[in-house]
Parts: structure tokens; sequence; C-alpha cells
């Protein structure tokens, strides 16, 4: 199911929200019917487009919880399913009814078929694995069935569990023939030993989930999967936040991550990287990647790793963070294939590394700036001095004092914010004028403007994006380009998230609570629009000069969501479009003219069509001749595009004079941190081609303004 490409970052959200009602409202003393009752309350009347609770829900909802509670059908037999299957059709009723008999029916029976799992898998791990036998094992679960007999869900076991420890026996392999290639002497361990080895490290790693993990769930934990799948019928960004949820949103907002500094998603069984915190421990690192996944966790006091396949994420995470100065060693499986391990060094990620930074770079005797802004970031309760957009505005300001020709904004990657924050940020560049659309259920469009005429940069502007801009990104992009006020390079088109959610704290819902913490509730409130009337739901913004990128074949947009909203649109707002006299026309087909030759973007283009290739492939073989094979052919091919982290833009990119006087009384590393990211950007094709548009727009600037000026003469 495309679901499974639901990303769980907190930090798209775009506003908060809180509403309070009575309990004469609310006055059902079960806490599980209590929250079911207030969360259909909300979705009813605050979701933009509330669904209707009938059949057509009751049977994805159905199969929604089904996949989630056991998506390897690893517990569940044929038999239970058909069994569960006479409450397809009634789901819509109980929840209108405040009914839980589905869940407590299939909880029951997931409880027993866990226990039966836990005898399987030791079972038939305490038998020898035979990797001459040629057979395979299919990782898209969606192709499989849930069996009928023991015997089969043992073999399915057998599998899954094979799968999991050739890996070990691998890395086991190969370690023990680097021992010997090093010292002729040493004696190394047999194949039988070997194999036995490999197996009891995944006894450990399963045994491990098993006991810290799935033992200490309760019910309530059960529920809140429940719950989820409820409310994600309505739309991918509407989500439940139970009570230990809510603690960990609460501590990310508070403004500091424990831990490796990485996001994390969890895609099919497996946990994937979608975001490096800038100046991270994983950024630091320079060895994790974007869509890497992590396969085992392993802390440096212990000999073995843990396997996180299968976990859930926030069991996964649990591993992954630690105190400061702790070590952690991850398994990564990188998108071309490979695998490796990576030693990571914790620490505490202060969320001010992931403030708008900027670099100045001087290109033919002229100086442009980059501001790099990784999210549209507030703090509601101190908006004034922490906001994104005063931030870019002070970056400007340095940029213009040390003599900026042109600007290029980088929005790559930038996950979005706030929208009060991105409708300030976007007046910076434009005089006054509409910025974005906004439309509630029921109610009539708002426009939000900006009423500043003041304008903090009037000079050339190129805007970076990539496929996973979304949100405020969007809105950014959107607004420029509709006043063709700069040119978007990147991607085909952003994310496409045209949506904003409030975050409601259930508890406010209630007065005198007597029925302990209810968590929170995401909810999609509202849809926006551009200026031109259109949404960027689905879309996204399509660039003006597209460029190919690692993530241009990757299904990783609101497109490839399981129900996300429909694209729509509502009448224009009026504006007055940007009067410059650069020639963007001509300044573009120059660009995509520029593009077309690159041979860095060429390469790039190859390798994304070949990790897509890697990304679709879901057999994997269970012979280890042909695993080796695989992987040693996989390694081969990789080795074709190291040319592509190997380029050079011949660029220096240095702090401004502001940042510099900063350096000599720092004590947070800012000057090391500034110049790792001063090489990335000197190996960035992407930044590389922005300046060149930055130019190319100068140098249009005098022959058109004279074109006009000409032209206004012959008229008199």
């Amino acid at each position: 199911m495309k679901r499974n490409y639901k990303v769980f970052s907190l930090l798209l959200l775009l506003a908060f929200a809180s509403c309070s009602f009575t309990t004469k409202k609310f006055s059902n003393p079960d806490k599980d019917k209590l929250l079911i009752q207030i969360i259909t309350f909300v979705l009813e009347q605050g979701h933009v487009d509330p669904i209707a609770l009938d059949d057509t829900f009751s049977e994805k909802l159905f199969n929604h919880y089904i996949q989630a509670v056991d998506p390897v059908k690893r517990y569940f037999y044929a038999s239970d399913i058909e069994y569960f299957e006479k409450y397809k059709f009634l789901l819509d009723e109980q929840i209108k009814n405040k009914e839980i008999t589905f869940f407590d029916v299939v909880h029951e029976r997931l409880l027993e078929r866990i226990a039966e799992g836990e005898a399987m898998y030791k079972d038939v791990l305490s038998k020898p694995f035979d990797y001459s036998i040629d057979e395979s094992y299919e990782t898209d679960y969606e192709k499989t069935s849930f069996v009928r007999y023991k015997q089969q869900m043992r073999e399915r076991w057998r599998q899954l569990l094979k799968f999991s420890t050739i890996s070990n026996y691998d890395d086991l392999l190969k370690q023990e023939k680097l021992a010997k290639e090093k010292d002729p002497n040493y004696v190394m361990k047999t194949n039988e030993e070997i194999e036995k080895e490999a197996r009891e490290s995944t006894l450990r790693s399963i045994d491990i989930h098993y006991h810290d993990n799935i033992d200490d769930l309760n019910r309530e934990d059960y529920f809140a999967v429940y719950v989820n799948s409820i409310v994600e019928e309505y739309d991918p960004h509407t989500y439940y936040l139970a009570p230990k949820s809510k603690e960990d949103f609460d501590q990310r907002m508070s403004g500091k991550l424990e831990g490796i500094g990485a996001r994390l998603q969890k895609r099919m069984d497996y946990i994937k990287i979608v975001e490096l915190i800038s100046g991270g421990p994983a950024w630091r690192s320079k060895k994790l990647d974007v869509e890497d996944v992590i396969l085992k966790v392993r802390q440096e006091y212990e000999e073995h790793p843990v396997s996180i396949v299968g976990m859930r994420i926030g069991d996964a995470i649990k591993y992954i963070k630690g105190p400061k100065g702790t070590k952690v060693i991850l398994t990564i499986k990188k998108v071309d294939g490979t695998i490796k391990d990576v030693e990571i060094v914790r620490d505490v990620v202060e969320l001010v590394e992931t403030y708008a930074k900027s670099s100045l770079v001087e290109k033919d005797g002229k100086k442009f700036g980059i501001i790099n802004l990784p999210a549209f970031y507030v703090d509601f309760k101190d908006y004034k001095n922490v906001n994104a957009a005063k931030d870019v505005k002070e970056e400007i300001e340095h940029l213009k004092a040390d003599g900026m020709e042109g600007l290029v904004l980088d929005l790559r990657n930038n996950g979005g914010g706030s929208l009060p924050t991105v409708v300030e940020m976007a007046g910076l560049f434009i005089k006054d004028g509409p910025v974005v659309q906004v439309r509630s259920s029921g109610e009539s469009k708002e426009i939000l403007k900006d009423k500043d005429k003041s304008i903090s940069w009037e000079g050339p502007l190129v805007i970076l994006v990539n496929e996973i801009s979304a949100s405020a990104s969007e809105i950014m992009s959107a607004a420029m380009q509709d006043y063709k006020r700069a040119i978007i390079i990147g991607g085909k088109q952003t994310y496409g998230k045209g949506t904003v959610q409030n975050v409601i704290n259930l508890n406010n819902m209630l007065r005198n609570n007597t029925s302990g913490d209810l968590g929170a509730l995401a909810v999609t409130t509202q849809k926006y629009y551009r200026i031109t009337g259109g949404s960027v739901q689905l879309e996204g913004v399509k660039s003006d000069v597209e460029v190919p990128g690692r993530f241009s074949y990757i299904d990783v947009g609101e497109k490839d969501k399981e129900n996300p909203l429909p694209w729509d649109e509502i009448d224009a707002a009026p504006f007055t479009p940007w009067k410059s006299y650069y020639d963007y026309d001509e300044t573009i087909k120059r660009s995509k003219k520029r593009m077309s030759h690159n041979q860095q973007l060429k390469l790039i283009a190859e390798n994304a069509k070949w990790v897509k290739t890697k990304i679709d492939e879901s057999v994997y073989s269970l012979n280890y001749d042909t695993y080796n094979a695989d992987n040693e052919r996989n390694e081969a091919e990789a080795a074709r595009f190291d040319a592509i982290s190997d380029y050079q833009t011949n660029l220096t990119f240095n702090s401004t004079s502001y940042e510099k006087s900063l350096f000599t009384q720092d004590t947070t590393d800012l000057k090391e941190k500034r110049e790792r990211w001063h090489e990335n950007l000197s190996q960035d094709v992407y930044v590389e081609e922005a300046l060149h548009v930055l130019e190319d727009l100068q140098l249009t600037y005098p022959t058109k303004k004279v074109a006009a000026t000409n032209r206004a003469s012959e008229k008199k």
C-alpha cells in the first residue's frame, strides 16, 4: 500500500490550536470510548474535508488496521482474517456508537499470535540454515497472502529469519577472511561455526525486540495504533499523538534533539533516514544520507547488534537515541544496495542548527549570496525574536553589507513550517500584496497578504527546490514564481502538500478530566492556494528550470500517498506582477540549454534511474553465493557513480564579515560547521547553476531596460 510512504516527521506543521468544551458533551467514563468520541467530534467539526462514516470508510479502516498491526503477515492466519471480516462493514457504526468491539477482538487474537510467534522463531533459529539451497524471499508483503496452516506459518518465519540472518553470515564470513589476510597464521572458523554464530546473533536481536519492546506495550499503545488507523483515513497528514508520542513532540518543540541528529520514517518493514539535521552528529560524519535504511543498531558496549527490521519506529528510535558522548554503530543499507557499518558519536542537537545561514561567493568579479533555510521555523511564544523570516532578513542585510549582487534562496529538503512566517518572508522580496490564499471547510477564502511596503532585497533572486520541498516552501516558491520575482530551479515538481494542520491538545476538550492524558490530534483544517487560484496539492510547484536529482524517479510526493486530498482551485486574488527589467524568459532559455549539456547532471540522472530499479527490487536470494554475487554486482555498479561526489565547481564560499566576527567568541564550533557547509557548496552543481542564472539575469537587465526606454521615447 502507498500508505507505507507516510512520513512521520512532526515538523511539517503550519499552525497550532486548541479548543475547550464542557464535560457534559463528553461524559463517557471509559477512556478508550471517550477518546473515540472526542476524536470523532473534532474530525467532524474541524477537518477541511470531513468524510462520510459509511461502509466504504469501514472497509478501508478494516484493511488499514490489519495491515498496521501485522504488515509482514507473520502473526495472523487466513482464518483469523475471515473471522475478523464479520466486522468489515460495521466499523462505521461502531465508531458512531463509541463501540470498540473490533479492536478488542483483534487485540486479543494478536496477543495470542505474538506468543505463538515467539515460540516459532525460537524453534526456527534452533536449527541451521542451508545457504546452498536456491530459494528467494519476497519483501513486498502486498504480494503475499495470509497463510492457512501452522507449517506454512513456520515456513514464513523461516524465510524471514533466514533473510535477516544471511547478512550476519556474510559479515562474519568476510571478517574471518579479512583476519586471515592480515595474519596467515590465523585459524578461520568453519562455515558451520559462522552459521551458528550468525543465527545466535539474530536470536539475540529478536529476543531483545520482543522483551524490550513488545512485552512493554500495553493496551493504550495498541489502541493508539487503532485510533491512528481511523484518523489517517481522512488524509495523510491527520494523525493521533498518543500521550508518549505527545511527550516526544513537546521535546522536539522545546528546541533540542538528543541522539544522532536524523529524522526517521517507517517504510514497509524498514526504518529510513528522511532528514539529517545540519550540524548534527550524523551530518558531521559524512557517512549517512537521506534515503539510507537502518538495518541494525549496536551500542558501543555490546558485542552484537539488534536488528530493527520490523520494529515500530518508536521502538527503533529507543535504540538509536542515547546520551551525549556515547557511541552507536548503525548497519546501513545505502540506496544503491550496499551495506556498511557506520559509527556515530551521539550529541545534543540544538535546533538552532536548523536556522537560516548565509554564505558569500565571488564569481567572475561579482559577489553573490546564498541563504540556506532548512525549515520555516517559529517560536509562537517568542515570535518577534525566533522566526525564519526575521533571520532571513538579517542574513540579507549581512550579505548586502558585503556587496551582494544576486541572491540564491535554498529551500531544498525544506519540509515547511509556519504559515505566518512564510507570508512575512515573501514580503521581504515584494512591495506588498497577496502571498497565499487559504480556505476552511464551509467558510469563505482568506487572502493572506504582505502589508509591509518595505523590501529587503529587490535584486536578482533564484530559489532552489527539490521533490521534498514541501508546504511552506511551496507557498514561498509559488508566490515568487507567480509574481515573476524569482526563477525556480529544481526537479519536475515540489512535494505537493497543499494543506494546513492544527495540533489540538485533546485534554483541553474536557474540564476536570479524570480519565488521564488523552494525547493530541493533528488535524488538516485548511487547504491553501496560489494567488493565481490553483492549489499545489498533488501537483506541487513546477520548476522554471527542471534538473534531475536523486529523488527524480522515487515516489516521495503527496501524490504517492494512500489517500491524499484532491487538487482543486479557487478564484485568483488580485495582484500585480513584479516590475523589473530582467529578461526571465531569455535567462531560463539559457539555463535549460546549459543544463542539457551538463555531464554531472547526466550522471546524476543515470544514478537516479538506477537507484529506482534497486528500490523496486523486492525479491532477494537466500542462496549465499547468489546473495554475495548480487551484492558485489551492486557495489560494482554503484562505483560508476563515485564521480558524483568528486565533482568540484572551482568556487570558493566564505562567511559574511558579520559571521566572521562571531568566530573569535564562539564556543559551539561555528567556524568548523561553516567550513563543512562551504565545502559542500563548492561541490554542488545546482548552486553552481543558480549562480550562472544570477549572472544571466544581470546581463539581461541593461538590454531590456534600454529597449523599454527606447519604446517609451518612440511613444512620445
